[in-house]
């Protein structure tokens, strides 16, 4: 970002999204970011102004492009650098005519919209002005549209008793009755229009769409609508197609494959089906408005047609097939004939479960050429593109014969021979067929799966012509980045953000490669705080937290996983469970949105385990109680580490009761907090701060949850400590993310620079050096096949204490959204180091440098925010806002 002159808002978000189309929220959350060259140029106050304005295509201010608007006050400046602006305080109006008023509130960094309720379908234009100390004001202005309301279109899919299964293309093929997979339907409808002024298209399915408008794509989305419990949500999305409607005949074409609606998902083998639905079908209605103002909707309906085309399967585990030989060229543009397409069959009219997207989709974010390909037998090719991702190959195939079948197959690594290596990948075939069709040129990328790999062996070509790696995840944009001065540490770095790319797809998934996949709760709760540094992921996590808390049980148990699979009725466990509280507290202190704090869900958690637990010791409904899940040392006491998850649970839920304004609800946990404490002490804590087990998780649990007393506290550090020296890391999925952080905390910052840096196993330079491009699930990379990930993101949880310890971006322990920021680099044996953080509040950035002549610091703290700077030595120094260099030479004091 560039920094402004003087204080100007950025970064302008609607439902933590920019410029979302479609918000189903109906008082959202209007948000926004400061920056300033001037030091101390804090904020005093703001204003929000919002209004409708006439949507046509697609425009958005941080791009480029903001049109007039019927906002008083708004239209008049679109570079975020206007000047005093009008100062009524209206705070209702005709509908989405409505202004804050000056609010004083330095701490603001977004207020909920307090006007007449949104109109649906609706574009709305909004400025926030932020005052500063000195009287001076800078605005900026963004919009959102709202979504649908009341829907017309029926549910709509291909015959499902009239598929043709299609024979494989040569003997040999994976054959589709052998998966119980079908090819993926076409549907397509006609309509006239003439002199369309804008033109949006709300849609959703259940598996999988793609939609095109007269051969155009709607949107960039990939594996949208995304998924959900379909029993509980389905998401759609809107597009705004206006540019693709022509004065005349169109048409909108849709297709569709199973997804996780009624493809394979997860690790159980039975057919599709099993989970959610046995075929996919659409939903879709498009809506048109004309430049004399009338309207029309193109509904999903018995007027469709429905066919076969190229696309004989597509499996997210499995893989997808195309025959290029059956394509059906013209179909989605007007003039095809579809005479010989079957009508489309109605499944229903129940638009309950349609819910507005609350994320950003999965998008192909990335492309990557090989870095080798080396033939390893005739018509073989191995690819190797050098990095650990989730995403599908691109191939181009020039000047082929007709029917040649061309195979690629998906791995992370190889064996001990060279060859592509499988194993792990279990009932995940992860390979992908192309038939040509004998073109000039042909292009092959699958649609509707994506795998994960670093090597792709190509079967069925002399040669290979063009050859990519395209990178499917989440929309999450980039917050963090991340450097020192050892290049080992700098790969690991680099491991940790592509592991969170490769895992973080729709929902935060444990693996990408193998017959899992899923929202697992522990991994995401432990990686979360690295999550949160390297990529705005509070739009991610809004939505997903709504899977978490579908999934919750009426006793108010939540789950392992999220969205929750039909079949799969575990409880949850002592650590997965618990992120259904740990994860909002979390998202509240990093963004400031108290809407995180789903009270009563977090409440009904607490309460289900201390009904089954009347001792307050929690031995009972512990589910598969998982542990401290891979711990390479000795195991922890499961009931230690349960109690001390409900303990924090407690505390945090207490917490959270506060910030909502329930007090005696917040009253009543805080004391059942305060009795878990002693309850845990009393049953596991010995003499001289010994907790049960003696394991490092152990310590760890109880020193970070705060069920020590001081003294105590004192001499399980000093143990957890001699534990580590003597053994290195010895900790699970459970304990890892704070092993580092609570090392610093009790003085032994050394000893986390050490684990740091080790290179025997368990260490994660280990990793580095045996070629790792993401963290592995084990440790050590060894164990059976059937449990072995290469991308995996548990173990990477140490990238919270590269920014906060090693770099030193922190905020204090009453602080939210980063207003009371600590900086305290921790440099061990390292040089130097930087690091950028661009939070909620606007962009932190701390860097130094250690050397013979001393040591340097330079911090740069957003307006609005206060930093307490610790230097070596045991210096501290207050700052406010702006840039600061602090400068210490060998041998004197700053």
């Amino acid at each position: 970002m560039t920094v402004a002159a003087r204080l100007t808002p950025y970064g302008l978000r609607c439902e933590h999204r920019r410029t979302p189309l479609g918000v189903g929220e109906p008082r959202p959350l209007l948000s926004w970011r400061l920056t300033s060259a001037q030091a101390g140029d804090d904020p005093v106050a703001y204003e929000l102004r919002v209004g409708i304005r006439p949507s046509g295509g697609i425009d958005d201010p941080e791009t480029g492009g903001s049109a007039n608007s019927q906002v008083p006050g708004v239209g008049d400046s679109s570079d975020g650098e206007a000047g005093e602006p009008e100062t009524d305080s209206r705070s209702s109006g005709e509908a989405g005519d409505w202004s804050s008023g000056r609010v004083e509130d330095p701490a603001a960094i977004g207020a909920v919209y307090g006007g007449p309720p949104l109109l649906p379908r609706t574009r709305y234009v909004w400025r926030v002005t932020v005052w500063a100390q000195d009287g001076t004001a800078g605005s900026a202005e963004s919009w959102f549209e709202t979504g649908q309301d009341l829907w017309q279109a029926s549910w709509i899919a291909h015959d499902p008793d009239a598929v043709e299964h299609v024979d494989p293309p040569t003997e040999g093929d994976q054959a589709l009755s052998h998966h119980g997979l079908l090819p993926c339907p076409q549907l397509r409808t006609g309509f006239a229009s003439t002199g369309v002024r804008s033109a949006r298209l709300y849609i959703s399915a259940k598996g999988l769409y793609e939609a095109r408008v007269n051969g155009h794509r709607a949107g960039d989305a990939e594996l949208a609508p995304g998924w959900t419990d379909y029993r509980r949500r389905i998401q759609y999305q809107v597009h705004d197609v206006t540019p693709f409607l022509l004065d005349g005949e169109n048409v909108l074409a849709v297709t569709l494959a199973d997804g996780w609606w009624s493809g394979f998902v997860g690790f159980d083998p039975r057919r599709p089906g099993y989970h959610y639905g046995r075929f996919p079908e659409l939903i879709a209605e498009l809506h048109l408005t004309f430049e004399d103002g009338s309207t029309r909707i193109v509904t999903t309906g018995e007027n469709w047609r429905t066919g076969h085309g190229r696309i004989r399967y597509g499996d997210l585990l499995k893989g997808e097939c195309h025959d290029a030989r059956a394509e059906t060229p013209g179909w989605d543009l007007p003039g095809f004939d579809d005479s010989s397409w079957r009508p489309a069959v109605v499944t229903g009219d129940d638009h309950s479960l349609l819910v507005a997207s609350r994320d950003e989709p999965v998008r192909a974010l990335g492309e990557l050429l090989p870095v080798s390909s080396i033939p390893v037998r005739p018509g073989v090719h191995l690819v190797d593109f050098g990095q650990n991702i989730a995403g599908r190959v691109r191939l181009t195939v020039r000047n082929r014969e007709p029917g040649l079948r061309v195979t690629v197959r998906h791995g992370e690594k190889l064996d001990g021979d060279g060859r592509l290596h499988t194993a792990n990948l279990r009932t995940a075939d992860a390979t992908d067929v192309l038939i040509t069709a004998g073109g000039a040129e042909e292009v092959f990328e699958p649609r509707f799966t994506y795998h994960g790999f670093r090597y792709a062996e190509v079967s069925g070509l002399d040669r290979l012509d063009d050859i990519r790696a395209v990178v499917l995840h989440s929309d999450t944009p980039q917050a963090g980045t991340f450097e020192c001065s050892d290049p080992e540490i700098n790969r690991l770095y680099e491991n940790i953000v592509w592991g969170q790319r490769g895992n973080f797809v729709s929902v935060p998934t444990d693996c990408p490669q193998r017959d899992e996949r899923l929202g697992w709760l522990a991994d995401a709760q432990v990686f979360l705080p690295t999550a949160c540094f390297n990529a705005d992921v509070s739009g991610f996590f809004s939505k997903w937290m709504r899977d978490v808390v579908d999934a919750q049980s009426p006793e108010g148990g939540f789950s392992n996983v999220a969205p929750l699979l039909i079949g799969v009725a575990d409880e949850g466990a002592p650590g997965w469970a618990d992120a259904g509280t740990l994860i909002p507290w979390h998202l509240y202190r990093t963004y400031g949105d108290e809407r995180f704090l789903d009270v009563d869900a977090m409440t009904r958690w607490v309460d289900f385990v201390a009904r089954h637990n009347p001792d307050l010791i929690w031995r009972h409904r512990t589910g598969p109680h998982f542990a401290d899940w891979l711990s390479p040392g000795p195991a922890t006491p499961r009931e230690v580490l349960a109690t001390a998850f409900f303990h924090r649970s407690t505390a945090l839920t207490a917490e959270a009761a506060r910030v909502r304004g329930r007090h005696g609800e917040a009253e009543r946990l805080g004391a059942l907090a305060a009795r878990i404490r002693e309850a845990f002490t009393a049953e596991f804590v010995g003499d001289g701060g010994l907790v049960e087990g003696d394991t490092q998780t152990g310590y760890l649990l109880a020193l970070a949850f705060g069920l020590l007393t001081p003294e105590q506290g004192r001499d399980a550090a000093a143990r957890l400590a001699a534990l580590v020296e003597e053994s290195g890391p010895l900790t699970g999925f459970l304990g890892v993310n704070l092993l580092c952080p609570v090392l610093s905390a009790h003085g032994r910052d050394d000893l986390a620079h050490a684990l740091l840096r080790r290179t025997d196993p368990p260490s994660w330079l280990y990793q580095v050096r045996h070629g790792a491009t993401t963290v592995w699930e084990r440790w050590d990379g060894v164990g059976a096949a059937s449990m072995n990930s290469f991308n995996h993101y548990a173990f990477g949880s140490i990238g919270e204490w590269l920014y906060s310890g090693v770099a030193g971006i922190d905020q204090a322990p009453g602080s939210v959204a980063y207003r009371e920021l600590v900086i305290r680099p921790l440099p061990g044996e390292l040089s130097s180091a930087r690091a950028s953080y661009e939070s909620a509040r606007g962009l932190i950035s701390v860097s130094w440098r250690s050397d013979d002549r001393g040591f340097r610091l330079q911090a740069h703290i957003p307006p609005g925010a206060t930093a307490t700077v610790h230097l070596p030595g045991g210096d501290i120094r207050r700052v406010t806002s702006g840039d600061h260099i602090f400068e210490l030479v060998r041998g004197e004091k700053a």
